[in-house]
Parts: structure tokens; sequence; C-alpha cells
């Protein structure tokens, strides 16, 4: 009885201890208010984003808690503390070289010959995102449907280094976490450079799975759940990026003009 209340009790709960949510801004950037607390990190750090519009996302993820709060709904939240914190130590080289490892394993790199439909989606499906990443950074990616992938030249990934390093340490963060979703660092930067949307992005990372749907039918339920959470920490991760990339950015194109 209570035993199997608690063990189905979702994680990472708590009562809503608050009526109000602002921003302010102090030294460090904009802070997020709790009533008259001061938002914190798990390490006791005063939560501090770079840029107004993320401050009022964030705001806006805690407004929207009702009784009790969700923390492993809040995924801006959560990519603003691993940007605070820096629970891994890593420095900027790094999360860089992270990012791009993926691209060793890369979902869209690794190809099946059988069954021929299959096959055939992933072709039609996959190719045209691949050959857009080729002629968007002058790189060669190609695929395999070898269990060893295709072999990825060296200048593909030190390309793909140099234009990272052009993100700052919030905005790489971001990147991870949304190539950690799609298992793909080329749909994650078709996606972040606004060359495909989230659900695209998240259809064709999932291609095999969704063909399997079609063809052997689904736990429906289950189905829509998995979806619904990959698209909402997709769509989380991907706006963290262009929101800390958004005052550089802006100032940039200022500066140009």
């Amino acid at each position: 009885g209570s035993c199997g209340r608690r063990a189905y009790a979702p994680p990472g709960e708590r009562k809503r201890f608050y009526q109000n949510v602002s921003i302010s801004q102090g030294e460090g950037g904009f802070e997020i208010n709790l009533d008259h607390r001061k938002l914190k990190t798990p390490q006791a750090k005063l939560f501090t984003v770079p840029s107004e519009a993320l401050a009022i996302a964030v705001a806006t993820e805690w407004d929207s808690q009702k009784d009790t709060i969700k923390f492993y709904t809040m995924h801006l939240t959560t990519l603003c503390n691993t940007a605070l914190d820096n629970p891994t130590q890593r420095n900027k080289t790094q999360l860089i070289r992270a990012a791009v490892k993926f691209l060793e394993t890369d979902t869209l790199c690794y190809r099946v010959d059988e069954p021929p439909a299959l096959a055939e989606l992933q072709k039609n499906e996959w190719d045209p995102v691949v050959a857009w990443a080729e002629q968007r950074y002058n790189v060669t990616i190609g695929s395999s449907t070898s269990i060893l992938g295709p072999n990825i030249p060296a200048s593909t990934k030190e390309t793909f280094v140099s234009h990272l390093a052009s993100y700052n340490m919030w905005a790489l963060q971001g990147i991870e976490f949304v190539i950690t979703q799609l298992k793909s660092l080329i749909l994650s930067m078709g996606l972040i450079d606004r060359h495909i949307t989230v659900e695209k992005a998240v259809l064709l990372s999932r291609l095999e799975e969704e063909y399997q749907i079609r063809r052997w039918g689904n736990v429906e339920w289950a189905h829509d759940y998995d979806l619904c959470e990959l698209r909402a920490r997709t769509a989380a991760g991907t706006l963290f990026v262009h929101l800390c990339s958004e005052s550089s950015t802006v100032k940039h194109k200022l500066l140009q003009d």
C-alpha cells in the first residue's frame, strides 16, 4: 500500500513556497526573486543570468509551477544551474571537444542496409540535412552502413571546433545538452542555425523508432510521453542557446552597422 505509493511518487518535487516571481538587475547580471528571496543554485551561488530575456524565461518557469514545484520540468533553470555551478568542472575547450566527439557516433551517419524501406527512409530524410551541413560549414561528413561508422576527416572536426569556439560558455552548455538529446551534432547545429524546427529535429533523431512504430504499432501513451519530453528538452536547450548568444550577437551586429 504505502510502500507502493512511495515507490511511484515522482522525484524532484516540493510544495510551492512563494507567491510572486520577479527579476532584478544586479552587479553580475539578472537575478530571480521568489517573493523577497533571491534564487540560489544547488551549490548556493547567487542565481545570476547574462541576459534579461533568459531571466524572464526562467522566471516564467518558476511562475508557471502550481501547488507543487516540479523541478524535472524546469529545463532552463537546470541549464542555468549547470552553467553557474559547472559541476563537471570543464573549461571551454573540454566542452567543445565533448560536443565534437558526438560527430563520431552521429545518428545521421549510421545507416542500415536492411530493411530496404528503412534504408530508403534514412537516405531521403537524413541525406538533405547532411548535405546542408557539409555546404554550410564547408566540410565532408558522409555516412556508412558499417558498424564502425564513417571516417570523419580531422579537418571536419577542427572546423566544428572553430565554429563552436565562437559561442560563450553558457551557450556551449546548451549546445551539448541539445546534442545529448538528439544524439547528433549535425541535427543540433541545423536546429540552432534555424535550418530545421524542433519537431523536425526530434522526428529525424527518432527515425528508426518511428519507422518501427508505424510498422508494428506502439504503446501509445508511452510513445507520446517520450516524444513530448524529448521535444520539451530539445526546445528548451535550443532556446537557452539563443538567449545566451543573444546579447553578444546583437552587440556584434550593432558594431558592424
